[in-house]
């Protein structure tokens, strides 16, 4: 287990027993806010995941959102999800001792010997004046996972880094670890644009040239999953031909 590293300079922390969102409760306190801030909870009364599913909150799991305000394009911002992805790999892996476990699944989850143990969601306000305020939402199952029953019919099992590893890890630890590590991604995107955490997501990508399932509102898409393009989508060979895809639910 590595050391606990420094905390991100300009950027606030806040624990809280219980919230209904972390998300949600970062983006009103977000007005109010002179930089960067993290929120981490014991539990959510309400915590959510990708298109308003249900996400289960147990005291003892992560509960965290990154809050902070951008003045980017849309599709610039919506990068941070490769940040806090690759952040969130780095800190299990730094706690765990186990690089080759947690593997990255395309668009937002981090998964422990194949299955899923973290999700991470985006949200913001836009602004009239084009900024908007983000909240990365993160997820972890530490020590508690939602049962077969409750999942998607196809997804991925649910899992938990005790049950996994035997670790039990403490939720601020993790977040000791996560906080710089996002920093660091973050500074590489501003300063070095996408491509370097499009190389290092895809070295960590779960079933790269493989055949998986992309199922979009309106359609679904099955294909060979040949990379991420410059702009994250995901890129499929498929039998009518190179697809790239800009938001899908993936289905192994």
């Amino acid at each position: 287990m590595s050391d606990k590293p420094a905390w991100p300079a300009g950027v606030a922390r806040h624990a809280l027993p219980t919230v209904d969102s972390t998300n949600a409760h970062a983006l009103r306190e977000a007005p109010n806010l002179i930089g960067p801030a993290w929120y981490l909870a014991g539990t959510q009364t309400a915590g959510r995941g990708r298109r308003a599913r249900a996400w289960a909150s147990p005291r003892g799991n992560f509960h965290a959102t990154l809050v902070m305000r951008l003045a980017e394009p849309p599709a610039v911002i919506a990068l941070r999800s490769f940040a806090a992805a690759l952040a969130l790999r780095e800190a299990l892996v730094a706690l765990s001792g186990l690089p080759d476990a947690f593997t990255l699944k395309w668009p937002n989850d981090v998964l422990l010997n194949g299955s899923k143990v973290a999700g991470i969601l985006l949200e913001n306000n836009g602004q009239r004046d084009g900024s908007a305020h983000l909240a990365v939402g993160i997820g972890v199952n530490l020590i508690a996972a939602p049962a077969a029953s409750d999942l998607e019919p196809g997804a991925l099992p649910a899992v938990t880094v005790l049950s996994e590893t035997g670790l039990r890890l403490d939720p601020g630890l993790l977040l000791d670890h996560l906080a710089p590590a996002f920093a660091r991604w973050e500074s590489v995107l501003r300063t070095a644009g996408f491509t370097p955490l499009r190389v290092e997501w895809l070295a960590h990508a779960a079933r790269l040239g493989t055949l998986i399932r992309a199922r979009t509102m309106r359609e679904t898409h099955e294909g060979t999953f040949d990379t991420i393009d410059p702009a994250g989508n995901l890129v499929l060979s498929t039998a009518r031909g190179r697809l790239a895809i800009p938001a899908a639910d993936v289905f192994f």
